[in-house]
């Protein structure tokens, strides 16, 4: 049975620009109500982002919040109660991808890691279901954003690579825990979507070669299939890889 998406509240962490503001405007098209989360981004483009969303008769609330922390977990959990007085979607998007090898790994970074790429979807999703569950049979939706790092090994991005396999199990474990209380917990995993600031435009076009589609993607077809989990209420565990057969 397919969801209807009307007037349903969302939750994106790092809505404020790239890959989760792509997730956030998708869900917006699509009736969703956003609250927005940010961390560290500007606040002009915290402001910006959020009218774009509100652009398609949807509400949007910002927040700023530490989410891989009790209390900037609690702080966006009260903004959810306070005004929407419920949720229906978390989309586990805040990322860092920090570049460290195995022998040049610092506890610092090891640690910011599993902080913002484990640890705060954990936090988010505990917070997530507790909410959830008042929402009698319709349950939830979970979605958390992975990346290649998490099946496949990275020797430049040791710590990256294991807090995203984290989450990648994370996954799986909150599909079979949360199942009975009807929310649904599933991943997508992305390729080459979004160049970022250290790769040149011939780069990119050669990442994208290797695939078997020959091109790159782009943040859309993330969005697009976050959207289609969330409306989808007999899909849960799976992690859908957008990435254009990259990994064949």
């Amino acid at each position: 049975m397919q969801v209807d998406l009307t007037e349903r509240v969302a939750l994106v962490t790092g809505s404020a620009h790239r890959v989760g503001k792509a997730i956030a405007l998708e869900l917006a098209k699509n009736g969703v109500n956003i609250l927005v989360h940010y961390h560290s981004s500007e606040e002009s483009t915290v402001r910006e982002t959020t009218q774009e969303i509100k652009s398609y008769g949807v509400d949007a609330y910002p927040v700023q919040a530490d989410v891989s922390t009790n209390e900037g977990v609690k702080t966006v959990f009260d903004a959810v109660k306070e005004n929407y007085g419920k949720l229906d979607i978390l989309v586990n998007s805040a990322s860092v991808f920090s570049a460290n090898t195995f022998m040049n790994v610092m506890l610092d970074d090891w640690n910011k890691s599993l902080r913002v790429n484990l640890t705060a979807p954990f936090l988010c999703m505990q917070a997530a279901a507790r909410l959830m569950q008042d929402n009698s049979l319709e349950g939830g939706s979970i979605v958390n954003i992975l990346d290649y790092g998490a099946v496949n090994p990275w020797p430049d991005r040791v710590d990256h690579n294991i807090s995203k396999a984290g989450l990648y199990m994370l996954t799986k474990v909150g599909a079979m825990s949360l199942g009975e209380y009807n929310i649904r917990v599933n991943g997508v995993l992305p390729g080459p979507v979004m160049k970022d600031a250290g790769t040149s435009e011939e780069q990119w076009q050669r990442i994208g070669q290797r695939s078997p589609l020959g091109r790159t993607g782009d943040a859309g077809d993330v969005a697009r299939t976050v959207r289609y989990l969330v409306s989808e209420s007999y899909i849960t565990g799976t992690v859908v890889k957008v990435n254009g057969g990259e990994d064949l």
